[in-house]
């Protein structure tokens, strides 16, 4: 304000998000003012509350999308955004220059375009601002370059909503009628849930192959470095043994590997070894290649997702929380996008570090570039790294927790894409020998030794489903052909083929972006709502479908297949960067999505002529088979079995089906125990000894397992003991015996000379001992019945082991959290078992137990809940709104370019 009380002419800039706002505020100076729109400031209306009454009684109005006039959509401002639209008016009004600078994306350009059409500023210029990193020199340099709103990013992510509005409002209501109640359809959820139950299908369909070969430990002599090396066995008679890779599906050898594999089975293989006792090897042939690996491109969106998720254990949605918090506070470059581009200044800071960090052999003589193998790439953006011409170590940015850990991965992978290939040799050497039956075998042994490290001395890419990761080394002996080599043991070794691998959100981010299926930036949120749904559940980090989602999956199959398929959905996407690069009109494109063309039948005859739909099929799957008149029903609170009762008259049983049991566990055996212990259904097992209390067996929700039959007057407050049976047992086995070793755990072993006591656990991931905050691994369940105080003394001298024999601790605390610094402890509430920092609280989800819970865990949990904010207060009247017709095309971009 002047000394006159007149307000002083500023420059307004508009962002995303109130951190992005504090810290460009400092970099521009008191000329400008900075205030955030926190994020859209307009949609289509969420609710039938939220629809303007001018609209509600039009045929289109449910959908907020006049269909009849060019598919014009109808905005509001919902009512927590009103009054702060009123403040950015307000700053407006004493503002002289207007500057939009929102996340240069189709998202943030039409966040931007939304701004200008809901504030209307008169008579001042108006700019776009764009920036990829928030670092002083880039915003002084955005203020200086401004360039006008492209409206051709509008008009596509304003179809994008479109789409994704006529596809969920139209096909959900679809899933109410003939599924469940309270379901979602979505133009790329669907797709993705469909992937994720295909691939649930594919391992129902699998069927297991045993095969056998020889593993052998071969001995060079002396002199000879290393002088023992392992070898598998390759051929026999020149016929490749048979390996997993073989084998279908079916269980049986492919059609092409059955003329030219031999498969051994377990006699097979015994008996060769035994014919092998007496025979003397030598070396048939030695094969030496060059290994060159170049370095990895820099971290784009979905890549970065992937590593995140493997090296860090962070789900997509937390990786982007982080990185998020990373670029706003001028840290790394703008966090979505899908180019692999660095600038030069970038290339530069890299190389910098490279010579300083690791020396300049490690450096190439020319700068590395990276071309884009995603389609539609947006080059103008960047890879993702450390801001600024000159990148921070990760030591000195002074962060902590997820947001340094996710920092030194970005800043690791950025240095290593500007160092040299790493380089060696891989080496196969194959020996042979002479059974005493006559056959002729050949041994492989495989090794590579990197000889020049060059970019895994500072980065090496994770690996999903065990595969090699590249800086793994196997060191061979020198060895010439016909040098003679000694078996120090043969080792018939018995093997099985694995089902199709589950996705994790990793690989299921690499099989949507391989399909070219959505936008990367979208990735994080498509499988928030999948999991959030109830349609895909998680154990450990792999994704299983629920069987309601095999239902909706099923329908949309049935009736709906182009738009559930992989290729309409990839193909979509094309027809928006048509869109964005503006050479497709979106109004004929949405028509042909809604009404259809001679090509193909359109979204709304589809929905209006869906005719009889089989309510009870579609929720109907067979167990075992058709004939095993055993089926699974997605019924209202859940599924469950139903087969058939006893004699020809006899009423169906029904078990409900485990919430935890995988679709692909679900076998006829074990629908067949499922259905003769259904849940609730008890079997007597007699009286307990010590209480004379009556014992019964159970089959629950998790599983079976024995409990005490409390009297009718025992105190209110009052708990039956239980205990869950053991995989050894089954209902139909189960002993009083039994129950009562059950019902004794946990069951204190001893105690220690500190007075600690040990005791004897079972827990969600196995059998362990607890002594204090300190657990231990057993081998097996009958342990914790057997298991001595001398044993357990034994097994605590040892070393604690890490990593997959690590015991999962029942801890109350686990420690500070690595963002808050607080400490995390497990509390029981209202609403089950959560984690909590003192300020958030996370509930546990179906996969996390208390016992089992890690720091880590509770981190990534209270991570997912800090992004979402702090819990909103319920508004006391509903919410208001303000209405939005969109202008046509050619009056939005006259409205676009005005300033």
């Amino acid at each position: 304000m002047t000394q006159s009380g007149e307000a002083v002419a500023h420059k307004l800039v508009i962002v995303e998000s109130p951190a992005k706002a504090r810290t460009i505020g400092g970099y521009l100076g008191d000329d400008y003012v900075v205030e955030s729109s926190v994020g859209h400031i307009r949609d289509l209306p969420n609710s039938a509350a939220d629809t303007p009454a001018s609209i509600k009684d039009k045929p289109w109005g449910r959908l907020a999308v006049d269909i009849d006039n060019g598919f014009t959509p109808y905005y509001v401002v919902p009512r927590d955004k009103k009054s702060h639209i009123a403040k950015l008016k307000s700053l407006l009004k004493d503002a002289d220059e207007l500057y939009l600078a929102t996340d240069e994306d189709r998202e943030g350009e039409a966040i931007a375009w939304h701004l200008l059409d809901e504030l209307k500023p008169k008579n001042i210029p108006v700019h776009r601002m764009v920036f990829h990193e928030i670092t002083r020199p880039a915003i002084l340099a955005a203020v200086e370059n401004p360039r006008q709103i492209n409206d051709d990013l509008v008009e596509a992510q304003e179809a994008r909503r479109i789409l994704d509005r006529l596809y969920g409002y139209e096909v959900s209501p679809v899933l109410w009628k003939k599924v469940m109640s309270g379901l979602s359809a979505g133009r790329v959820q669907s797709v993705a849930t469909r992937l994720v139950v295909d691939r649930e299908r594919e391992r129902m369909a699998f069927r297991v192959a045993s095969y056998w070969d020889l593993e052998g430990t071969f001995d060079a002599g002396s002199g000879k470095e290393p002088r023992m090396f392992p070898a598998k066995l390759h051929s026999i008679d020149e016929v490749r043994v048979a390996g997993g890779s073989d084998f279908g599906n079916d269980g049986e050898l492919t059609e092409k590997r059955r003329s030219d594999r031999v498969h051994l089975d377990r006699s097979s293989a015994e008996r060769l070894v035994a014919a092998l006792r007496e025979t003397s090897y030598d070396v048939r042939s030695v094969e030496s290649k060059p290994y060159r690996r170049q370095p990895y491109a820099p971290f784009r969106t979905t890549t970065m997702q992937q590593e995140a998720s493997r090296k860090l254990g962070m789900s997509a949605s937390v990786a982007m929380s982080v990185a998020q918090r990373l670029y706003e506070g001028g840290y790394i470059t703008y966090m979505r996008t899908d180019s692999t581009t660095l600038s030069s200044a970038a290339v530069d800071a890299a190389r910098s570090q490279v010579r300083e960090l690791y020396g300049a052999e490690y450096l190439p003589d020319a700068p590395r570039t990276y071309a884009s193998k995603v389609k539609n790439a947006q080059e103008a953006h960047e890879a993702i790294r450390p801001s600024g011409d000159r990148f921070r170590t990760p030591a000195e940015t002074g962060l902590t927790g997820d947001q340094f850990r996710l920092y030194e991965l970005i800043w690791m992978r950025t240095v290593a894409s500007q160092m040299k290939d790493a380089v060696g040799q891989t080496v196969t050497i194959r020996i042979g020998g002479v059974a005493d039956d006559g056959r002729n075998v050949v041994f492989n042994a495989s090794g590579r030794v990197i000889t020049f490290h060059g970019f895994l001395k500072a980065y090496v890419e994770g690996t999903d489903n065990d595969r090699r990761q590249d800086d793994a080394e196997t060191p061979l002996p020198d060895l010439h052909d016909g040098d003679p080599v000694a078996a120090a043991s043969l080792t018939p070794q018995g093997h099985e083929t694995k089902p199709p691998a589950r996705y994790t959100e990793a690989t299921l981010i690499k099989e949507l972006e391989d399909r070219e299926i959505g936008r990367p930036s979208t990735y994080a949120s498509i499988i928030g709502t999948i999991l959030n749904r109830g349609y895909v559940y998680k154990k450990g980090t792999a994704l299983v479908p629920a069987w309601i989602a095999f239902s909706v999956v099923r329908l949309l199959e049935e009736h709906f297949t182009r738009q559930i398929s992989y290729e309409f959905t990839a193909g979509m996407e094309d027809v928006l960067d048509e869109i964005a690069a503006g050479r497709a009109d979106r109004v004929s494109e949405l028509a042909e999505f809604y009404f259809g063309s001679d090509r193909v039948v359109g979204l709304h005859q589809l929905v209006n002529e869906l005719g009889e739909i089989d309510a009870k099929e579609l929720a109907t799957f067979p167990v075992g088979g058709p004939d095993s008149g055993i089926v699974l029903r997605v019924g209202r609170y859940g599924p469950y079995l139903e087969g058939p009762g006893d004699g020809e008259a006899g009423a169906a049983v029904r078990a409900n089906v485990p919430d935890d049991l995988p679709p692909d566990e679900l076998t006829l055996a074990k629908a067949k125990e499922l259905l003769a212990n259904p849940a609730g259904e008890e079997k007597e097992l007699g009286v307990h000894p010590d209480t004379g209390l009556r014992i019964v067996a159970k089959n629950g929700r998790y599983g079976p397992y024995v409990t005490e039959a409390l009297p009718d007057d025992a105190p209110k407050g009052a708990k039956p003991r239980t205990g869950s049976l053991f995989k050894s047992m089954s209902l139909e086995t189960v002993s009083l015996d039994d129950a009562v070793k059950l019902l004794s755990l946990p069951r204190v072993v001893g105690t220690d000379p500190d007075g600690v006591e040990i005791t004897a656990q079972n827990g969600r991931y196995g059998p362990y001992l607890k002594k204090g905050t300190d657990s231990r691994s057993l081998q097996s369940e009958e342990q914790l019945l057997t298991i001595t105080f001398e044993e357990a003394l034994a097994i605590y001298a040892q070393p604690k082991q890490r990593g997959r024999a690590a015991a999962a601790p029942p801890l109350k605390e686990l420690g500070p959290d690595p963002v808050s610094g607080a400490p995390v402890v497990v509390k029981s509430g209202r609403f089950g078992d959560y984690v909590t920092d003192g300020e958030y609280n996370a509930t546990l989800r179906k996969e996390d137990t208390v016992e089992a819970i890690t720091l880590e865990r509770a981190a990534e949990l209270l991570a997912e809940r800090r992004a979402k904010g702090p819990a909103k207060k319920t508004a006391k009247r509903g919410a208001k709104k303000t209405t939005k017709k969109t202008a046509k095309k050619t009056a939005k971009k006259a409205s676009a370019k005005k300033g």
